[in-house]
């Protein structure tokens, strides 16, 4: 257990800290400095020289003849994630299982050296930058510690993701899952299929605010990755030890590939020549055709995908699949009798159980949302929540399906919506910016749970770990994102990083102490968060006078209205 007394202002809290000696006695470094990589952790070099070094001003020449120096260097006998970090005054070292290791504890590193180190240039050329004498050992509780960022619903270009990734990095988050695809938008090139991004990634307006409310931007949205683009975000993400997990939604959530390629809809039920990439938020009742020529139109997509992601998972969302279209569809009910499936939750079952072979016949493992856990059971009738062993599922309908899905032996991360879709309102002020969802305060997220009370010992070694998510229906831009993500997203970290006491004995005014210097942090890096007294007049909801007299008409949360998810 983190003795939460002595970690500083660490964030995440590390598992041990030792002052060497006890006192105020500090090492310092300065332009004399040298870095000595060990094999393995040159990658780790070239970070802390591209950061750090641009931080402080200090150059960090390679170097291993004094013990003014930072050695890098892997030691076999730790977890691949763990590391040591020492400073005694004498050569200072960072050792990990892995590089990875080794890199997280570069990052507490720069923790250490106080928030200008977060900066892109010092701000007093020449400065000695002190470090505590100190011996600090950590690893992470979960292996998975993740955030999903939606670009779909409003993109982010590129260089705003690989912020991102950097923002996962300083935190210790290790997966980043991109949702690249819905109703609203495609956003990666396919290039076999040119039309998901030439039309898909296009919408003529969008709603503002929530589904329920009648106001809209009238400015054509949209934007996509090229492949290049994606290799680059893959790099960048794997030199900071981040899986980046692509997320393309079956069956439901396509409107935007069907108004590309009108085909793949219910075309004996629906119009789907006459639609266009929706322009509102919520569940759409427009689905994939369960027909061979959508299969195979998907298989081409996948096939894409995975020569770009190297994740060992990817996620085929699985998620708010209407049944409707299917239920009027001639076509799809053929499909029922021919299948010898007994109803619509059963085909969407096949749907999901088709990629998840295919995904298995080349070395991935599928992984979506908790409904892929409904319809049905393997073949030959024995019971597997119709998937595969070695699919994995998101929980995000509370824990209930996490719960299920462990207990049957599946994989499972632990992404509650009540407790962690950080697109929820951080207060129930009415000068927040948009009044969507429950309020889930920075404090409900420090004191939320990944494993369920109540899992037997063998459930509970399935739950890989934990992600946020930030569905960006009300998030317009970088700005609006950074409002709702932090600082609420430190919490989190540590939540998926520190082994904590249970929720209700966790020291949360501790953790507000350690927020102080974290805010410095992230003002450095440039973070837009919301302050802990409540937006800034900049971030309030606009008066009357701005965007359609918004105030007007969402002067309150909308009574009744179900979040957004």
């Amino acid at each position: 257990m983190t003795d939460m007394t002595d970690v500083m202002d660490l964030i995440p809290a590390p598992r041990s800290v030792e002052r060497v000696p006890p006192g105020p006695a500090c090492d310092s470094l300065d332009a004399q400095t040298q870095l000595d990589p060990q094999t393995g952790t040159e990658y780790v070099a070239r970070w802390l020289r591209t950061t750090v070094g641009a931080a402080t001003g200090l150059p960090l020449p390679d170097g291993n003849d004094d013990d003014n120096r930072i050695v890098l260097s892997i030691d076999a006998g730790l977890a691949p994630e763990e590391y040591r970090l020492v400073v005694d005054g004498y050569a200072r070292r960072i050792e990990g299982g892995s590089a990875a290791g080794v890199f997280w504890g570069a990052q507490t590193l720069r923790q250490l050296l106080g928030p200008e180190a977060f900066r892109r240039a010092p701000l007093t050329p020449g400065r000695v930058w002190t470090l505590p004498l100190i011996t600090i050992r950590d690893t992470p509780r979960f292996a998975w510690r993740g955030l999903m960022l939606d670009v779909a619903r409003h993109f982010m270009p590129k260089d705003g993701v690989l912020r991102y990734l950097d923002l996962l990095a300083a935190h210790k988050l290790n997966v980043f899952h991109l949702h690249l695809t819905d109703d609203q938008g495609w956003r990666i090139e396919i290039k076999r299929h040119p039309k998901l991004t030439e039309v898909g990634a296009w919408r003529s307006r969008t709603k503002w605010g929530h589904r329920a409310s009648p106001l809209w931007t009238g400015t054509p949205h949209g934007g996509y990755y090229t492949q290049d683009d994606i290799r680059e975000i893959v790099a960048y993400a794997a030199e900071r030890h981040i899986t980046v997990v692509p997320e393309i939604d079956i069956p439901g959530h396509s409107q935007a590939a069907i108004v590309a390629y009108p085909d793949l809809g219910n075309t004996d039920v629906v119009d789907t020549a006459a639609l266009s990439v929706w322009d509102t938020w919520g569940v759409n009742p427009n689905v994939l055709a369960p027909s061979d020529h959508t299969l195979r139109f998907y298989e081409d997509v996948f096939e894409e995908v995975l020569a770009l992601f190297p994740s060992p998972f990817i996620h085929i969302g699985g998620d708010e699949c209407p049944k409707d279209q299917w239920k009027a569809s001639p076509a799809a009910q053929a499909r029922i009798r021919e299948l010898g499936l007994a109803d619509e939750d059963e085909l969407q079952s096949w749907f999901i159980r088709h990629f998840d072979r295919w995904l298995a016949g080349r070395g991935r493992r599928l992984i979506g949302w908790d409904e892929i856990l409904e319809g049905g059971y393997l073949e030959g009738g024995q019971e597997g929540r119709g998937l595969a062993s070695g699919a994995a599922v998101s929980s995000w309908r509370g824990y209930a399906g996490g719960i299920a899905a462990a207990e049957a032996g599946h994989d499972v991360v632990m992404c509650p919506e009540q407790q962690v879709y950080l697109d929820h309102r951080q207060a129930g002020g009415e000068d927040e910016p948009m009044p969507i969802g429950y309020v889930r305060t920075l404090e409900d997220v420090y004191r939320f749970e990944p494993v369920p009370p109540g899992l037997s010992a063998q459930a509970a070694g399935h739950i890989l770990g934990t992600q946020a998510n930030v569905w960006t229906e009300v998030m317009e831009n970088q700005s609006r994102v950074d409002y709702q993500t932090f600082p609420r997203l430190a919490a989190f970290a540590e939540v998926a990083w520190s082994v904590l006491p249970a929720p209700a004995e966790r020291d949360f005014a501790a953790f507000e102490t350690r927020m102080a210097t974290h805010y410095a942090r992230l003002d450095a890096l440039g973070v837009e968060y919301r302050p802990p007294g409540g937006p800034l007049p900049w971030q309030r909801r606009p008066g009357p006078e701005g965007i359609d007299g918004i105030n007007a008409v969402l002067g309150r949360p909308i009574e009744g209205a179900p979040p957004i998810v």
